[in-house]
């Protein structure tokens, strides 16, 4: 095999690929990337849940197919001077990667030995604009639980219906859900794909809302399809949390209050939190406006914000870290907050329903 590509170029198809590379594999060679040169040059990273293919521009001198260690090669391909890069086969265990004076010879196995990605069926599709699925995921991703303790909470509820599809991530504390106006009818679906897969896919799309990206789905696999990259993922198998009966749209308090303002006095919290340390904010809200409250072993601190309020005045505490990644999520200057009491959840949505946020309270005994 011998492909010659610019550096640019290449390295790009690597750092995409090397995101689906595991950090501990199961098996040697998931340590690898499989180069395929035929008529034209496909990269490959696989941890057997997520695999990412990517086409890159070049020229196939010799065809092959060969598998390389991903980290090395990433780090040999961006530490090469600017100019065409060429990766050539010497003998059956080696690769020989140059650009201009620099050379590294590096081990390499059979492409043949590096396990495939599955193969998805086209028929089941749903396409929506890179930009708004980025954004989804951005807006969701922080609920997904990282404790395999509980399969289904690591991953997200993709939802299809008609022209709506919707996204739900949580955790056991929160819940995040996000609505997406697609461009056509499609029939009805429910998946639930892994959070990690979501990270890495938005890493890997664009935020431009003209590029479309296809999601196909199977029983087990769900693929996106974009310009030059393809991934593959496995689903996660069962039936998501049923999360109607959280969303009580009944309240004894609403209020509406300024998202930068909120956000910037929870910041300011911060201050006096530990690394890992989340002593809860106390909000005080009253007809005059709210008082927001913390106190920790570094000291304590209190700020008053200006609110519109309808309904009962409440004391009611939450974690200050799922406040602030709600908040970063909403681009709405204002938002509104449905409350009841001290013990129920917290629920913050718009008028046109196109997100919804669910967070639990705190015991703000804890707070003194």
């Amino acid at each position: 095999m011998k492909i010659i590509c610019e550096k640019t170029e290449l390295a790009k198809g690597v750092q995409t690929v090397l995101k689906a590379v595991p950090a501990k594999p199961t098996q040697p060679i998931l340590e690898n990337i499989l180069i395929e040169a035929s008529d034209s040059i496909r990269l490959t990273g696989n941890d057997l849940e997520l695999g990412i293919t990517m086409e890159i521009d070049g020229n196939v001198a010799e065809k092959g197919e060969i598998s390389v260690n991903a980290k090395t090669l990433s780090d040999v391909v961006r530490r090469m001077p600017e100019g065409d890069v060429t990766l050539e086969t010497k003998g059956e265990s080696e690769v020989l990667v140059r650009c201009k004076k620099v050379k590294y010879n590096l081990p390499m196995q059979p492409g043949e030995e590096y396990p495939r990605i599955p193969q998805v069926e086209r028929a089941n599709s749903v396409w929506i604009s890179e930009f708004d699925l980025k954004e989804a995921i951005r807006q969701t991703i922080f609920s997904v639980s990282d404790n395999d303790s509980n399969k289904m909470m690591t991953g997200e509820l993709f939802e299809i219906n008609g022209k709506n599809m919707k996204v739900v991530s949580l955790d056991g504390h929160r819940i995040a859900m996000r609505n997406i106006r697609l461009g056509e009818n499609y029939a009805a679906k429910k998946v639930v794909i892994p959070g990690k897969t979501l990270v890495e896919i938005g890493k890997v799309i664009s935020s431009d809302p003209e590029s479309m990206i296809g999601l196909f789905f199977t029983d087990n696999h769900v693929m996106f399809e974009m310009e030059k990259i393809v991934a593959v993922s496995r689903l996660i198998e069962g039936e998501y949390f049923k999360i109607d009966t959280l969303m009580n749209t009944e309240y004894h308090t609403k209020l509406m209050i300024a998202k930068k303002d909120l956000q910037e006095c929870i910041s300011r919290a911060g201050i006096l939190q530990k690394r890992d340390e989340n002593k809860p904010v106390v909000m005080d809200i009253r007809k005059g406006g709210m008082e927001l409250k913390v106190t920790t072993p570094l000291g304590s601190m209190d700020e008053n914000l200006p609110i519109q309020i309808e309904g009962k005045e409440l004391r009611i505490g939450f974690n200050p870290r799922f406040l602030l990644d709600m908040l970063r999520a909403i681009d709405d200057e204002q938002i509104d907050v449905y409350l009841n009491n001290d013990k129920m959840p917290c629920v913050v949505r718009d008028k046109e329903n196109s997100y919804l946020y669910v967070i639990l309270p705190v015991n703000i005994r804890k707070a003194a």
